[in-house]
């Protein structure tokens, strides 16, 4: 029985498909080799969003020759200039907002509230980025010679290689885009193949927003195809990717051979603490947004409830009876709080986590099944186990949809213990009223992001994003930290005394 309420069907038939290109020195064109491949709706598998290029090397080769050449002249840009390109570009999504969110929910399944968030992410970005193109601060120093100016600047690194997840298809993209681009850098950028259109319709933003021809270009297609030859490429100087960590290591040893600076945001197994003191409404609120939203997909999602024996019980019955309430189906339909999984393989990896969980000895005590009555697409009904162990695969491994786990705890020691006992590190979480107690997680839970009676999702772009361990490999994504990933700092000094001086020698 399934745990959500259900709201019409999807209709049979959507909006008409199109046909899309790769966008390479300012034009869109075809793979050279005429291959496409077609992009479905996951709420309604039958409706073909569009056709996209299957692209090659040979299309890599053309894009990164576009933005080498256009590197020439775009990182003598002013700064403030480029800022005014993505300013414009900001206020271009912002007018769009709606059209750009519906488009993205047919595209990767998300409700309507939540691609409406990803969009406001790009917006975000795009103005935040603006801003830093007047700042881009270096520093000046005093040196330790006479007559001598000692200062620092950013330099752009040249052409960059981009590789985007399909959960968040135009807020990553532009994490990526608007850093690398106020920096000077020109780009190419291979989104997922479940996601291509939302982060082509930024692209075209970007241009019409005035990013000269060459700056940005986009290819489609598979990672063998597209994303290998993008990493490989010798006029490449760095790849950003985000994706799961068995990915993330192909792409670190892909380039360690020709020593390309590398990116990479990778996998989460976030969990939530809840203590006995904790606001229970508010904590549970919290526990079914951060494990349900974007239906688990999202490498911040609440895999994990880590609760205090005392409020155990409690706190099952309450997740219940929130579960209940949730409505499953088609993202456009007014009053629906999950959408589908993003593809049939993604389904079929869930309901294999599903099954795992049981046969390991947590007890399923919601959901667990796909479910049919929210339509054709690829729906997982919102899961939940209680009685995990921290030992338990679903207690370790990233199942990446809206399955989360119950693991009873006896103190706030072993809450952290428990948090920390994983292979991942990027976001936490910590409800409870006792500030002793918060400081303490702040403190101790090994995590790039903590939360304090809040979330585990919900990152802000003037802040940095990333994790530790396997999370990813020590970059932050947005914020001024997003700057240290597209520049190169360079010291400079000017010596003025017209003499030959010495550092650290005597004379």
């Amino acid at each position: 029985m399934s745990t959500c309420a259900v709201l019409e069907k999807i209709p049979a038939v959507t909006e008409g498909s199109k046909t899309y290109h790769n966008f390479i020195n300012g034009q869109w064109v075809p793979a050279k080799s005429g291959k496409t491949f077609e992009n479905h709706n996951p709420a309604n598998p039958s409706d073909v969003i569009g056709t996209f290029p299957a692209s090659g090397p040979e299309d890599v080769d053309a894009a990164v020759a576009a933005a080498k050449a256009a590197y020439i002249t775009w990182r003598l840009v002013p700064a403030p200039k480029r800022g005014e390109m993505l300013f414009k570009a900001g206020q271009l999504l912002a007018e769009r907002k709606e059209e750009l969110a519906q488009a993205m929910t047919r595209e990767m399944g998300k409700v309507i509230a939540e691609t409406r968030g990803d969009v406001q992410e790009a917006i975000d970005m795009a103005f935040y980025a603006a801003g830093e193109g007047r700042r881009l601060f270096g520093q000046t120093t005093p040196s330790e010679l006479k007559n001598k100016w000692c200062m620092t600047t950013r330099n752009p690194l040249g052409v960059c290689g981009l590789i985007t997840p399909w959960n968040f298809p135009m807020a990553i993209p532009s994490w990526k885009i608007m850093p690398a681009l106020i920096a000077g850098n020109t780009l190419v950028i291979k989104p997922a193949s479940d996601t291509p259109l939302s982060t082509l319709k930024l692209i075209e933003i970007l241009a019409e927003a005035g990013i000269p021809k060459g700056v940005i270009n986009m290819v489609t297609g598979s990672g063998s195809t597209v994303g290998t030859p993008l990493m490989t490429h010798k006029d490449v100087r760095l790849i950003s990717f985000t994706g799961s960590c068995e990915v993330g290591q192909t792409v670190n040893e892909t380039c360690a051979p020709t020593f390309k600076r590398v990116s990479l945001e990778m996998g989460g197994k976030n969990a939530a603490i809840v203590m006995p003191d904790a606001n229970l409404e508010l904590a549970v609120d919290g526990l079914i947004w951060g494990a349900f939203g974007t239906s688990g997909q999202r490498c911040t999602a609440t895999s994990r409830v880590i609760v205090h024996k005392d409020v155990h019980a409690k706190v099952r019955e309450m997740m219940l009876a929130k579960m209940k309430t949730l409505k499953l189906g088609y993202g456009l339909d007014a009053g629906i709080n999950v959408g589908p999984v993003v593809n049939e393989a993604a389904m079929t990896k869930i309901l294999e986590y599903i099954e795992i969980g049981k046969k390991d000895g947590a007890q399923l005590i919601a959901g667990g099944t796909r479910d049919t009555d929210a339509g054709s697409g690829w729906f997982v009904q919102p899961t939940l186990f209680d009685n995990v162990t921290r030992t338990m695969r679903i207690a370790q491994e990233e199942i990446f949809g809206p399955v989360t786990a119950i693991i009873p705890v006896g103190s706030l020691e072993e809450a952290i213990d428990v948090a920390n006992d994983i292979d991942f590190g990027l976001s936490t979480a910590i409800y409870t009223k006792d500030v002793n107690a918060a400081f303490t997680a702040l403190r101790d839970l090994d995590a790039g992001i903590t939360y304090v009676n809040a979330p585990t999702i919900g990152a802000e772009v003037h802040l940095p994003f990333g994790g530790t361990k396997n999370t990813g490999n020590g970059h932050r994504e947005a914020a001024e930290t997003s700057l240290d990933i597209f520049t190169e700092w360079k010291t400079c000094y000017v010596d003025y005394s017209d003499s030959l001086q010495k550092a650290q020698i005597e004379d």
